[in-house]
């Protein structure tokens, strides 16, 4: 079966050998081939769920918004008609706001929030006070009474805390699962250097040219020559594990305090609390801005606004019932994404650090059920007797089987490591309830 002296190979052993120089260079390229598919297979698996639950969570936070706004329409429409339709464009720019902020626009929403109090203030205090004629200065001077006086009581403050921690937590949750999709796609795209292809080659193919089609790679061979392959990745782990800790612990915001489904699905009725509030108080709140801003003209007789009881304004506020509610958005609830996807998180950790042996482990290669005595180690079937070297490049100074050139670390990993720093950063921030610049990583 062996027919010929090996001098030619460069490679694979010199001693008696039926491989070809030719077949030499062909086992190189199916060995490379082997190795990138094995890390795109196992990578894959991990980017199509990221990929998927960023779809979902995107689809859900956006359909939210979308019934939050129908069921005020419906709800301010069925309560407040014609004046409400006459008004009805500030309501339309507060969600335009929020989901501009939502896919990343540069929204203060705590500003955008305020303005929109501010408006509202200005268009009730002219609805509260039809016999009056209000210059646009004058109206200026009322909106800035709405901190002082709290016109439509505590319920700004609240929806303020609210809105601004639950949307900065959803906003920085999605992009977090973008990030990782990213991620992954990026870094498991590997190239192994000519070193590592020698490797490689040794390991899978040179058992052939020795007529030891059948014997598997000693396990411990194998590992030091995959943690020498993907030296590099082995570096993402700590960076990795650290964001998947960040993301977990903004999914139990998401959660509890900062669910933004319990904020959005019933801001019709906070927005309406406010309004009646306004209304209860609409003469002390007139009275103080009169003493603050001046007494203003009173409209010639005739001319008089139609009072708010003729136009139906003071109509008390209906709820919608339980099951009038819109459905939940996107077929699913917030808690229900957030409890699938921390399961996922949770078993992503230690994903690049465990690469090598689940390679190793893969049934191609089948190298975890080698008997250790009769696998091929790199030169004969034999015992394998180096140890295992450690993950991340620096450990490679001590490995075997792989020449690693640990001063150069490979720059599209650095990247990505840079990435999940800023990500982290970011998630920290949404996890104390602080807004966070919008960066745009890509």
């Amino acid at each position: 079966f062996l027919l010929f002296s090996g001098d030619h190979l460069k490679v694979c052993s010199q001693g008696y050998t039926c491989c070809s120089q030719e077949m030499e260079e062909k086992y190189s390229q199916q060995s490379k081939h082997d190795f990138r598919n094995a890390v795109v297979e196992l990578s894959n698996h991990l980017q199509t769920m990221f990929s998927s639950r960023y779809k979902k969570f995107d689809e859900f936070f956006k359909e939210l918004l979308e019934n939050a706004e129908k069921s005020l329409n419906d709800m301010f429409v069925r309560t407040y008609g014609r004046l409400y339709m006459q008004n009805s464009e500030l309501f339309k720019d507060l969600f335009v706001e929020l989901k501009r902020y939502y896919v990343g626009g540069n929204v203060n929403l705590e500003e955008m929030l305020n303005e929109f109090w501010a408006r509202l203030l200005e268009r009730m205090f002219r609805l509260v006070n039809p016999q009056y004629h209000f210059t646009d200065e004058y109206l200026e001077c009322v909106s800035k009474y709405t901190e002082q006086l709290k016109p439509f009581g505590d319920v700004p403050r609240k929806l303020k805390l609210q809105v601004t921690r639950a949307f900065v937590a959803a906003r920085t949750f999605a992009q977090g699962l973008a990030v990782a999709r990213d991620v992954v796609s990026k870094v498991s795209a590997v190239n192994p250097t000519p070193q590592g292809t020698r490797a490689l080659l040794k390991m899978m193919y040179c058992p052939y040219c020795r007529g030891l089609v059948s014997v598997k790679p000693c396990y411990n061979y194998c590992f030091n020559v995959m943690r020498g392959c993907l030296a590099n990745q082995g570096d993402l782990d700590t960076e990795w594990n650290t964001f998947m800790d960040s993301m977990l612990l903004v999914a139990e915001r998401l959660e509890g305090p900062f669910n933004i489904e319990s904020v959005m699905d019933p801001i019709d009725v906070k927005i309406s609390d406010a309004i009646m509030n306004m209304q209860e108080n609409s003469m002390q709140v007139s009275q103080k801005v009169f003493q603050g801003c001046g007494q203003p003209k009173t409209l010639a007789q005739g001319r008089s606004a139609r009072s708010i009881s003729e136009s139906g304004f003071s109509t008390r506020f209906r709820p919608y019932n339980p099951e009038e509610r819109p459905t939940t958005a996107a077929g699913t609830s917030l808690d229900r994404l957030v409890t699938d996807v921390k399961e996922k998180l949770k078993q992503a950790k230690k994903f690049w650090s465990s690469l090598p042996g689940n390679i190793c482990n893969d049934e191609k290669m089948s190298v975890g059920t080698v008997n250790e005595n009769e696998c091929w180690n790199g030169s004969a079937k034999s015992r394998y007797d180096f140890a295992v070297t450690g993950n991340g490049l620096a450990s490679q100074v001590n490995n075997p089987e792989v020449e690693v050139d640990i001063t150069k670390p490979d720059m599209v990993i650095r990247r990505q490591i840079m990435a999940l720093r800023v990500m982290t950063n970011k998630l920290k921030n949404a996890y104390s309830g602080n807004d966070v610049d919008f960066i745009d990583i890509s």
